[in-house]
């Protein structure tokens, strides 16, 4: 109790004249506040006390005193007020000095005080019996505190290979670029440790002043699950292969394929694919067929009109694909190809490849064209991220569209929030007026029938339902809107030529290419697409 804040006394005298003492702060104390000494004479039965002499007793720095008149002679006791903290917690609490002959409180008459307010964890005692020896008033003290809980750590899991691998061709010091040394196996071998559980800590309970229970934060439990080619051993904390192949992580779970492998073309003599791992196709994908798989596809040969689908993994081409307008690639990762002539290809990552005709292409992340005479001619491209390649258009004036600067998928969401916030904005005004007309015949003191009353009460509903949507719509728009316009490391990268007849968005912001230009980049600046040189 280093800090004592000063304070007042009532003081009986002689034909019960009474008094107020002032015993000005100790130290660092503070003087008492005006209203509180004001507050603690009237309970105590003066109320016709000089409050401009009061206030310049207490704002002086010397004790003093000043004469409340007569009383009743009646001595009264120390009292104290405490506070409870809403999530029971901390107990503060403040001591008023009784008058000068009066009574002072004891340890269990400040325990009995406590339990009115049901205070029986965390209470001080030091602090109790340190204030029966020094008793300092008019200053808050923490008496009682609670136990905080103590948050456990979450289980983990340890991986011992890459769960994230990137397959990129090798580029030759030519310029060329070779699609058959990819790399693109994560190898694995018989008995090879795959994974580890960490079990994490549950933590401990804490307690509330009033002895309640505060649970701590439930932990998040994970546990390794032995699928197909996968055992756990006795402790249930490793897994480990079982076969020599490929291991992958997919939606957090360790999988373990030996490779769906066609040693030719998929065609009638094998029909359609669809595996949930990895697949390497040795020959072609001829027209009509399907090969889709949770994990990587990987094709020795072309892809002619064709649906390839890769839900979770990346799709390799090494001759190409012919799509004949029919054509279809969508992966869940990187599409890397030879190029890609008359086919539709949607990739979450990045996009690779020789050259791109007449095509539409959509990564979520950069499209590269990197042969050393690598061109884009026709067709749409789309980037979250650059587009690079050599040249991009034609000098026969071909129309290529370039968009860069958010992921397609985002961009699709972005549009379709603005129309659907424009038909939520327009059902909203023609519900407002209609409720408006009945809040005015009821505030009219007439009465709605039933059948009004139940029309009143589904129009408020749905209009209700419709704010909140368009709420929520706005929000996500708003944040889509933020991320286009601030976009970069969006731009455009030609390293020869491009040609008229080339259009080129960042963002939200379209350029037009009239003239040739060679060796260059697009960017967006200041609010519009700008062109500077390699």
């Amino acid at each position: 109790m280093n800090q004592e804040n000063g304070y007042i006394q009532v003081e009986y005298r002689d034909d019960n004249e009474a008094f107020v003492v002032y015993y000005p702060p100790v130290g660092e104390g503070l003087k008492p506040e005006y209203k509180e000494c004001a507050e603690y004479l009237t309970e105590k039965g003066f109320e016709n006390f000089n409050k401009q002499e009061l206030r310049q007793l207490i704002c002086g720095d010397d004790k003093g005193e000043l004469s409340l008149g007569i009383g009743d002679g009646l001595e009264f006791s120390e009292s104290l007020t405490y506070n409870l903290s809403l999530d029971k917690m901390k107990v503060t609490c403040r001591f008023y000095p009784p008058s000068k002959n009066g009574n002072v409180l004891n340890a269990q008459d400040i325990l009995g005080e406590l339990a009115k307010k049901n205070v029986k964890y965390g209470i001080d005692q030091d602090f109790i019996l340190q204030f029966m020896k020094n008793r300092v008033y008019f200053t808050d003290f923490v008496i009682a505190e609670g136990l905080p809980p103590v948050h456990g750590v979450d289980d983990r899991i340890e991986y011992f290979f890459n769960t994230n691998p990137t397959l990129k061709p090798k580029h030759n010091e030519d310029g060329s670029v070779d699609y058959h040394d990819l790399g693109n196996v994560c190898q694995v071998e018989e008995g090879d440790l795959l994974a580890r559980l960490h079990k994490g800590d549950k933590g401990t309970n804490g307690k509330d002043v009033t002895g309640k229970d505060i649970p701590c934060r439930t932990i998040k439990t994970l546990k390794l699950e032995p699928g197909k080619n996968l055992k756990l051993n006795e402790d249930m904390t490793e897994l480990y292969s079982t076969v020599t192949g490929h291991v992958s992580l997919v939606n957090h779970k360790v999988f373990v394929s030996d490779i769906y492998d066609v040693p030719g073309d998929v065609d009638t003599s094998v029909g359609n694919i669809e595996y949930n791992g990895n697949v390497h196709i040795h020959g072609s994908v001829r027209g009509g067929f399907q090969v889709i798989a949770k994990g990587d596809i990987v094709i020795d040969g072309v892809v002619e009109d064709a649906l390839i689908q890769s839900d979770e993994g990346q799709i390799i081409v090494k001759c190409g694909i012919h799509g004949m307008k029919k054509g279809l690639l969508d992966a869940g990762s990187n599409v890397i190809t030879k190029f890609i002539e008359n086919a539709s290809v949607f990739s979450g990552g990045y996009v690779e490849a020789g050259n791109i005709t007449q095509s539409d292409v959509s990564a979520s992340d950069d499209v590269i064209v990197s042969e050393k005479k690598g061109t884009i001619t026709g067709g749409v491209i789309r980037a979250g991220g650059k587009v690079e390649a050599q040249t991009v258009g034609s000098t026969m004036g071909t129309v290529t569209k370039i968009e860069v600067g958010m992921a397609p998928d985002k961009k699709e969401r972005y549009v379709q929030l603005q129309r659907e916030i424009t038909v939520l904005s327009q059902n909203i005004n023609k519900l407002k007026p209609i409720i408006k007309t009945y809040n005015k015949y009821i505030t009219e003191g007439k009465q709605l029938d039933q059948k009004n009353a139940m029309y009143l009460q589904k129009i408020a509903a749905e209009l209700t339902k419709n704010t909140k949507s368009l709420e929520e719509h706005q929000n996500e728009f708003n944040a889509l809107h933020q991320e286009l316009v601030t976009s970069r490391h969006a731009r455009v990268i030609i390293n020869r030529d491009i040609y008229p007849g080339v259009s080129i968005t960042i963002s939200d912001v379209g350029f037009q290419v009239k003239d040739k230009r060679s060796f260059c980049q697009f960017e967006k600046k200041n609010g519009e697409v700008v062109v500077t040189n390699l």
